[in-house]
């Protein structure tokens, strides 16, 4: 799905979102990423249901990041069951307030977040190709 037209500047925007991967910052990204301040690095999941908030900590620490957007794929179910309280609080512990959202929504969040200046990163899982 093709976004409104993404800010420019110096951070990493997300132009679109689809089955398999994105398109950040005129860039084809396969599979799930992490957005960084700077930067955007592929995400690592394995088959893991539920992100593992350590990992999620130490990709962000030392980045000017105070709320994580987090995409977990498609639909409300991936959500509801992705982030049990417990992965929660280790990124509240380590700095990081958590938004929890399906991916389309997490990519246009962080796009107009990021827009206004915020100190924002995101963990996209990619949607299901094909």
């Amino acid at each position: 799905m093709e976004l409104t037209e993404a800010p420019r500047g110096d951070r990493p925007f997300v132009e679109s979102y689809g089955p398999g991967g994105f398109r950040i910052g005129g860039e084809r990204w396969t599979g799930s990423v992490l957005i960084l301040a700077d930067r955007v690095v592929a995400w690592e999941l394995g088959d893991a249901a539920v992100p593992d908030a350590e990992a999620l900590a130490t990709a962000f620490a030392g980045e000017r990041t105070e709320l994580l957007i987090l995409g977990l794929g498609a639909g409300s179910a991936a959500v509801s069951a992705a982030l049990p309280p417990a992965a929660r609080a280790a990124l509240r512990k380590a700095g990081l307030a958590v938004e929890a959202m399906d991916t389309g929504a997490a990519c246009r969040t962080y796009n107009l977040l990021a827009g206004e200046g915020r100190a924002v990163g995101a963990a996209l899982k990619a949607l299901p190709a094909g």
